[in-house]
């Protein structure tokens, strides 16, 4: 595993008021920086900063002649403040309704300042990563060269809403929390049809179904790699993406972003649905002309975009396969 590296973020105020002071983990991958074009990683509601090589969660589509070349590019990936990977216990965050997306992406933000870098080739993300995606566009409208949200929007819907709420409920009143609502999530994260294709009613033995057997199996896995705390914080972040919140409308915060905008969205998303993603598109498209839509075809729902690498990778490859060299010289240009 690429070694942790840690920045300091002193007297930082949330939007809720609150100051602290953290340190934020985050690892590197690929070329070093300042020496190749960087493209951020955002990690999933589960997920962590160690995105390539061993164990690394997308291994499929980053690395040595992937989508994301890492022969090419620099891979820069934070640690979402109280995520629990940096296994450091001020980082815990107990007072979780105090932080919104946008309170983690206003750290990335600092850490990136912090860091020196001046400009981001690509900023991509899945899920909450990538309604933190929107949300660091929206507060550096010309950061981001690339701006690459899967399977999310730019807001939480009431949909959304709703269900962060019930996930709350079962993390705050279960006995077992962690893995009753990592059962819940996993019902949203797939579809009907999924299901019914990977189990078809068969049985573990003769009480127990497989469906049943497989939600108890990643109930307990979270279990072992993930806490409370952590989840109640990754949920709060989720039900609070919104750029528009305290801005104008959405036209107004979007069409500010000089980003070229790829939205990825899944044809049988049960969570982050396709027709609001089609929606934000049509809506965008008509006040700025680089803007893209592309929809995974998948009975898989919302985690398809950790399942159907091939039709990602074919979105993906265009964008990434655009001249590096140019892309060094304007590093260059800007370190100078």
């Amino acid at each position: 595993m690429e070694k942790l590296h840690f920045i300091t973020l002193n007297d930082y105020t949330t939007e809720s008021g609150k100051k602290i002071s953290v340190k934020l983990s985050y690892q590197t991958f690929g070329k070093p920086l300042y020496t190749a074009p960087i493209v951020l990683v955002n990690h999933a509601l589960t997920g962590n900063s160690n995105v390539v090589g061993e164990n690394g969660w997308w291994n499929d589509i980053i690395g040595k002649n992937k989508s994301i070349n890492t022969d090419e590019y620099t891979i820069l990936a934070f640690n979402i403040l109280g995520n629990g990977y940096d296994n450091n216990a001020k980082n815990l965050i107990k007072n979780y309704k105090d932080f919104t997306a946008r309170d983690i992406a206003k750290l990335f933000a600092l850490a990136i300042d912090l860091l020196n870098i001046q400009h981001l080739f690509a900023v991509i993300g899945g899920s909450v990563g990538g309604g933190i995606a929107w949300e660091l566009a929206a507060l550096k409208p010309q950061l981001i060269k690339h701006l690459i949200p899967i399977a999310t929007d730019w807001r939480a819907t009431d949909w959304i809403i709703a269900n962060c709420h019930i996930q709350d409920a079962i993390l705050n009143n279960s006995s077992q929390p962690l893995a009753d609502a990592r059962m819940h999530a996993m019902t949203l994260y797939r579809t009907p049809e999924s299901l019914t294709q990977k189990f078809e009613r068969s049985k573990k033995d003769n009480t127990l179904f497989n469906i049943e057997s497989w939600l108890s199996y990643h109930g307990k896995t979270l279990e072992n790699r993930f806490q409370v705390s952590a989840y109640k914080l990754m949920n709060q972040i989720l039900r609070t993406i919104d750029i528009t919140r305290d801005r104008s409308d959405f036209l107004d915060v979007a069409s500010n972003i000089e980003s070229d905008i790829h939205i990825i969205t899944i044809n049988s998303d049960l969570f982050f649905k396709s027709d609001e993603n089609w929606h934000t598109f049509v809506e965008l498209k008509g006040v700025k002309d680089n803007v893209n839509i592309h929809e995974i075809k998948s009975i898989h729902g919302h985690d398809a975009f950790l399942i159907e690498f091939d039709q990602l990778a074919r979105f993906l490859r265009p964008i990434f396969k655009t001249k590096v060299s140019s892309h060094k010289k304007k590093l260059e240009a800007l370190v100078a």
